[in-house]
């Protein structure tokens, strides 16, 4: 039985609430066939679309209402921690049950600490919120927000995304796992802070890549497996080209190899790649796989997705 770490991709969760209501039910059929299997498990997931749509309506509250204060970017990121937890814990422990499982399910409020010069604070590159048509783009750009084209799938506005240092909640979620609670936990990425004099965190601007505190988050809890699911059943090199490739059993080496060849694009498939290699080398016997929702219990019994170990 194997300590794993889930991290739940978009189509996981949805754009909308409604969406988040119907995929979170079939999401957590998933998660509580590997529990009923024995493994220990801990999720996470992203929160792109929920924050960005948090953080839109805390601005038109603003707007109607200007003698109330911005809300920054990090109760942003919190809000969305608590109301995507609320969704899985809720309906994980009603699948639980209905399976005849009793076990704790929680939702852990998780920090992350960043460097506060962190160069991406000066190149903001994470795109949230909803995908947005040129018109609507230039009007963001006209009011001071920064907007990308977003592989090719329309524009979305862009925020900081700097690198997890350190989980701030660490210890209290590995008591929680120990004491064999299923804990969602880093969810989004954690809630962005910097160390601040004393004992202050500060919450930042920012949106951290949830596969990159995921792979962190597994790090320090000593999981054999890092599963980051998305909608793909494998990674694949010369992907929408006539010699596209799929991969299955790969190492960290090769997977290095066709990152620095470009073949995963920046802001989809290379973070989820990044992660994936830098979990898999950080200690011998660990595993990274990356596959669909639907394929995470073949994926980690070793019958389909893109498996990477260290070589």
């Amino acid at each position: 039985m194997k300590k794993i770490v889930i991290a739940l991709g978009g189509n996981a969760l949805g754009d909308t609430l409604p969406e988040q209501m119907v995929n979170v039910k079939k999401t957590v059929k998933v998660i509580a066939d590997l529990i009923e299997d024995g493994n220990t498990v801990i999720i996470s997931h992203g929160n792109g679309p929920q924050v960005g749509m948090i953080n839109i309506a805390m601005g038109e509250l603003h707007k109607a209402q200007p003698d109330l204060p911005v809300i920054p970017m990090s109760v942003c990121d919190a809000m969305s921690q608590g109301y995507i937890g609320y969704d899985i814990q809720n309906t994980l422990r009603e699948e639980l049950l209905d399976r005849g499982i009793h076990k704790g399910v929680c939702t852990l409020i998780t920090q992350v600490a960043v460097d506060r010069n962190d160069p991406a604070f000066k190149n903001p590159t994470k795109p949230i919120g909803r995908f947005m048509t040129k018109e609507e783009a230039d009007e963001l750009i006209g009011l001071g927000y920064t907007v990308t084209e977003d592989s090719g799938r329309g524009y979305r506005r862009t925020i900081a995304s700097p690198k997890p240092k350190e989980i701030i909640e660490i210890d209290v979620i590995n008591s929680l796992v120990n004491d064999g609670n299923i804990v969602v936990a880093a969810g989004g990425g954690g809630i962005p802070v910097v160390h601040e004099e004393g004992n202050h965190l500060r919450g930042v601007g920012a949106v951290i890549d949830k596969d990159f505190a995921s792979c962190l988050m597994a790090k320090e809890l000593d999981a054999d497996c890092l599963v980051i699911l998305t909608a793909v059943e494998n990674v694949s090199i010369n992907f929408n080209k006539p010699d596209q490739k799929e991969l299955h059993n790969v190492t960290t080496s090769e997977m290095k190899k066709y990152a620095k060849e470009g073949h995963f694009a920046a802001g989809s498939m290379l973070p989820k790649v990044q992660a994936a290699i830098d979990f898999a080398d950080s200690k011998d016997g660990r595993v990274a796989i990356i596959t669909h929702l639907n394929k995470a219990r073949d994926g980690i019994n070793g019958k389909t997705g893109t498996r990477i170990t260290k070589g």
